[in-house]
C-alpha cells in the first residue's frame, strides 16, 4: 500500500509523519487487500476567523473506487484521529456491499420516483461570479455508471455532491444531497439543438430528479 503525506502551512515533521503512519496503518489494517493507494492532506487555517482551523483530509484508492473523509478541529492530532475513524467506518461500508453484491441472488428492486418540476433558473437574481483564483485543481477517471452507482461513490466520498458519466446517455451528470428537503438529487444537461443518445428528446434547460437512499 503506497502511503502519500503532503501538508499546507504546515511542516511534515518526523513525528507527524510516524503519528499518521499508525493511525491510517490501523485504520486500513484489514483492508490491505482492496486498498492501492492512501493519500493524506494535512492544513492549517492561516485566517485567524476560520475555526476549527486544522484539518486532515484522506483519500483511499481502492479498485477503481475513491472513498474520501475530512476532519477539522483545533488540534491536528485530534484532526488525524477523527479522520481515521472515520475513513474506518467508510472502508467497512464500502466491504459491505461489495458482499451483499456478490451474494444477491435476484435482481434489485427499483423503485418508482415520481418526476420532479424541471428548475428553469437555478440562481433566481444573482449574479453568477467565478472565483478570483483557482486553488486547487483534481483529476480522475470518469467511467460510464448508473445513477444508483453514482450514490454510492457519493456516500464514500463525503462530499455534498458527485460528478460522473451516465451509462444510459453518456452524458456528464451530477448528483448532490438536497439539504432542505432530504434525499438526492441528479442534475443532467440537455440542449435544446440536439438529442439525448437514447433518443429522448432534449429540452433548453437544467432537468432536476430526485432519487432515493438505499
Amino acid at each position: 500500500m503506497k502511503l502519500v503525506i503532503q501538508g499546507k502551512n504546515i511542516e511534515i515533521t518526523e513525528a507527524i509523519r510516524e503519528y499518521v503512519n499508525q493511525k491510517i496503518d490501523k485504520a486500513v489494517s484489514h483492508f490491505q487487500h482492496i486498498t492501492n493507494e492512501v493519500d493524506v492532506h494535512l492544513s492549517v487555517a492561516r485566517n485567524p476567523r476560520i475555526n476549527p482551523k486544522q484539518s486532515a483530509e484522506v483519500t483511499i484508492y481502492a479498485n477503481g473506487t475513491v472513498i474520501r473523509a475530512e476532519e477539522s478541529s483545533e488540534n491536528l492530532y485530534a484532526s488525524i484521529d477523527l479522520v481515521a475513524d472515520k475513513i474506518s467506518r467508510q472502508l467497512r461500508k464500502y466491504k459491505e456491499k461489495r458482499i451483499d453484491r456478490k451474494t444477491q441472488d435476484q435482481p434489485k428492486t427499483s423503485e418508482v420516483v415520481p418526476q420532479e418540476p424541471v428548475v428553469t433558473n437555478l440562481i433566481g437574481e444573482r449574479t453568477p461570479e467565478l472565483p478570483a483564483e483557482v486553488v486547487r485543481t483534481k483529476y480522475f477517471a470518469m467511467p460510464p455508471m448508473t445513477i444508483q452507482e453514482a450514490l454510492e461513490q457519493l456516500q464514500l466520498i463525503d462530499h455534498d455532491f458527485y460528478m460522473f458519466r451516465n451509462a444510459e446517455t453518456g452524458e456528464i451528470n451530477v448528483i448532490y444531497k438536497r439539504k432542505h428537503h432530504g434525499g438526492y438529487g441528479v442534475i443532467q444537461p440537455r440542449n435544446g439543438n440536439n438529442n439525448s443518445k437514447n433518443g429522448k428528446p432534449a429540452a433548453s434547460n437544467v432537468a432536476e430528479k430526485s432519487t432515493t437512499k438505499t
